[in-house]
């Protein structure tokens, strides 16, 4: 043992009365991935990325899916041989040793926290837009926290309380309603891309990459295709909760590798055309300066109906990706729990739903408070460079793993490993020294509490350490 601490044995399981109802099958694990992954990152970073790099956000998509795809295969093989919840996490406690698992449990609370807050933030947009396209005016003090001379964005506050409700209420309940929304959204973008390509003008890519391919600061903001990629990412790593809900799944060999590596490649698909789409139809810096671009670009083309049904779809599925976010943040946070890690009082399953209920409405209160009062864009970008730590570390257990336990059952093999996750790492590296400078101080601030809590109180309850982990 030394300083990055025990390693948990492959085979561990939960305790008697702490396992997780066994309720998905591979239908819930795409719908639970592709409604994470298609939401905020399609229908309001679209803006944010096209004003750091122009045109060529459609670029940025293409690399930030592409780092995504390495991290997505290392990801099916960990979750199906290791079907147990908390994906980074577990995969880290057995691979690396607790303090590196921790340093990424922590990094994943705040991925997830803080993904939940900005799709919050992004919806609350859309539905003041919706809104008001209809005549309705709410006051501007209870629609936007205080960093824009508002008191609080109550809307965000209040969706994020509802979807807690609904996760409470039970997994496969939330599993089904998600399927339904996925379904809305996937309608929605196909009219959209429909209404939309007519339009295509390739004056608007010109010029395609007005701030240059690396990440440089520009008038106090960093701009470039990377330093788009580096925040678009955040529209892709929705898979990272379907490989959180292994344990919950029926079948995890099959289940897990259809809706991982599934989702994945149906979203790049659709986050390609609809980016291609809004380019080419509108000049890119009239869609930065909006928080509903996909709206936007209807309503230019005097197609006001067809921009209100976008702005509707987006009111009534974009919090499916709340609810899978807030679905994945709930299970580290239990698992962790259950570990030691946290207060094991925490780790209570509900009898009648077999979800954890109580670590469920702590994080949505978190997350309400989160949304009410901060900025989408810095939310979104603190949230990437915790996923960023993440995947990172996925790329590293998938090396180590196939080193120090080659002939553990695979179900899922990923293809040239050692390729695959150097291509992870490096790739999240890069895009992790593309966020701003403000955004890689305040993760550090986070990581150093994380590591203060560690020692003071984690290391010492660990239930791994006290030689109380089944097997």
């Amino acid at each position: 043992m030394s300083i990055i601490g025990p390693r948990k044995p492959l085979g561990a399981h939960a305790p008697s009365g702490q396992a997780l109802a066994k309720t998905l099958s591979w239908p819930h694990l795409i719908a639970l991935g592709v409604g994470a992954i298609v939401g905020t990152g399609i229908y309001t970073l679209t803006g944010v990325g096209a004003e750091r790099a122009g045109p060529a956000v459609i670029l940025a998509f293409a690399i930030a899916g592409a780092v995504c795809a390495c991290a997505a295969l290392a990801y099916a093989e960990l979750a199906t041989m290791i079907p147990a919840a908390g994906s980074a996490y577990t995969f880290s406690y057995t691979a690396l040793g607790e303090t590196i698992a921790w340093v990424v449990g922590w990094s994943l609370i705040l991925e997830y926290s803080l993904a939940c807050s900005t799709v919050a933030v992004g919806w609350s947009g859309y539905l003041v837009g919706w809104i008001e396209a209809i005549g309705i005016h709410l006051p501007p003090a209870l629609l936007v926290g205080p960093h824009a001379g508002g008191i609080i964005n109550l809307p965000a506050v209040l969706v994020a309380l509802a979807v807690m409700g609904m996760l409470v209420a039970g997994t496969r309940e939330s599993a089904t309603l998600n399927i339904i929304l996925v379904i809305i959204k996937l309608v929605a973008l196909t009219v959209f891309v429909a209404f939309a390509a007519p339009a295509f003008d390739s004056a608007n890519l010109h010029p395609f990459m007005p701030y240059g391919f690396g990440s440089t600061e520009v008038e106090g903001t960093k701009r470039g295709v990377m330093a788009a990629a580096a925040i678009v990412f955040f529209a892709f790593y929705g898979f990272d909760a379907v490989a959180t809900s292994a344990e919950e799944a029926k079948n995890p060999g099959r289940d897990l590798t259809i809706g991982i590596v599934g989702s994945m490649v149906l979203c790049t698909a659709i986050y390609m055309a609809v980016a291609v789409a809004a380019i080419g139809a509108l000049p890119f810096r009239t869609l930065a300066d909006s928080p509903e671009p996909l709206a936007l670009v209807l309503r230019s083309l005097n197609q006001p109906f067809a921009a209100h049904v976008i702005a509707l779809a987006a009111v009534i599925a974009l919090p499916s990706v709340i609810l899978v976010m807030m679905y994945g943040q709930s299970r580290i946070f239990f698992v962790m729990a259950r570990d030691g890690l946290l207060p094991q009082r925490l780790a209570t399953v509900s009898k009648r739903s077999g979800a954890p209920t109580r670590i469920t409405i702590l994080t949505g209160i978190s997350i309400a408070a989160v949304a009410g009062f901060f900025r989408l864009d810095e939310i979104a970008e603190l949230a990437n460079a915790g996923t960023l730590i993440a995947f990172i570390a996925v790329g590293a257990c998938l090396m180590v793993l196939r080193r120090t336990a080659p002939d553990a059952a695979r179900l899922f093999r990923c293809p040239a490993p050692y390729v695959v996750g150097t291509g992870a790492i490096l790739g999240c590296l890069y895009l992790l020294y593309s966020l701003p400078v403000a955004t890689l101080v305040r993760f550090a601030i986070w990581n150093a509490l994380g590591l203060i809590l560690y020692f003071a109180f984690s290391r010492r309850a660990s239930l791994l350490r006290r030689g109380d982990v089944a097997v």
